[in-house]
């Protein structure tokens, strides 16, 4: 049985892996196209459709990550999945919203009055809801290590030890939904940032987020591939 569960959830691992390289690129043909319709000037309309798509492209991201979560978190959240560079900025299994945004801001301007107003709120929103999930982990990680460092520590009473267990496995389906809240976050600072953009802002968005992601991956083969001696 527990040979079973195993392989499943190393099956559902691998699953997601292949998807999430698959989604790598596929957003890369889509910056590609991005950057050719800017460079060439296309009409809003045109442009509007490869926006819309990027942004969906994200949406089924958060949706394999969803499924992925339910066969390991822990493997979302380590960021195995991601490069060794994308995983030093890594939060709750992915980008923070609002550092993302600090990113993206001097690639969108001129802005407007509104707009900065708008882009600033969202930021500070999602600095707390960043703020709250970290401390709810912090929380839960306390919480969790209690549980296993109780009074039953070193006691040979099985009754004991699997009561114990139970409870630290009832508090990591927590985590579970600490990581979807996470995801949560980001999607819905992706569709907030399109919705306060003009089309042709939300185009040099996705690109320049597009581009950052690049370097990262970019940076870890350099960093892999650098001499040693």
């Amino acid at each position: 049985m527990f040979i079973s569960f195993t392989i499943m959830v190393a099956l559902g691992v691998y699953a997601f892996d292949m998807d999430h390289a698959r989604w790598v690129e596929e957003q890369t043909r889509q910056i590609s196209e991005l950057r050719s319709a800017l460079a060439g000037h296309m009409s809003d309309n045109d442009l509007r459709v490869l926006v819309d798509n990027g942004v969906a492209h994200f949406d089924e991201l958060f949706r394999l990550k969803g499924n992925a979560v339910k066969a390991d978190v822990f493997h979302i959240i380590s960021g195995m999945w991601k490069t060794p560079a994308e995983r030093c900025f890594m939060w709750m299994g992915g980008f923070r919203p609002s550092e993302l945004l600090k990113i993206l801001s001097p690639q969108l301007e001129p802005l407007t009055e509104q707009q900065l107003l708008s882009v600033c709120n969202l930021q500070q929103s999602s600095q707390q809801a960043e703020d709250a999930l970290s401390q709810g982990m912090e929380a839960l990680q306390q919480n969790l290590a209690d549980t296993l460092a109780g009074s039953s520590l070193g006691n040979s009473n099985v009754a004991n030890y699997m009561g114990q267990m139970a409870m630290a496995m009832g508090k990591l389906g927590t985590l579970e939904n600490f990581v979807r809240q996470a995801d949560l976050l980001r999607q819905q600072a992706l569709q907030q940032m399109n919705r306060i953009l003009t089309t042709r802002q939300a185009a040099r968005g996705l690109l320049a987020m597009g581009d950052y992601f690049s370097r990262l991956r970019a940076l870890s083969s350099l960093w892999i591939a650098r001499p040693r001696e």
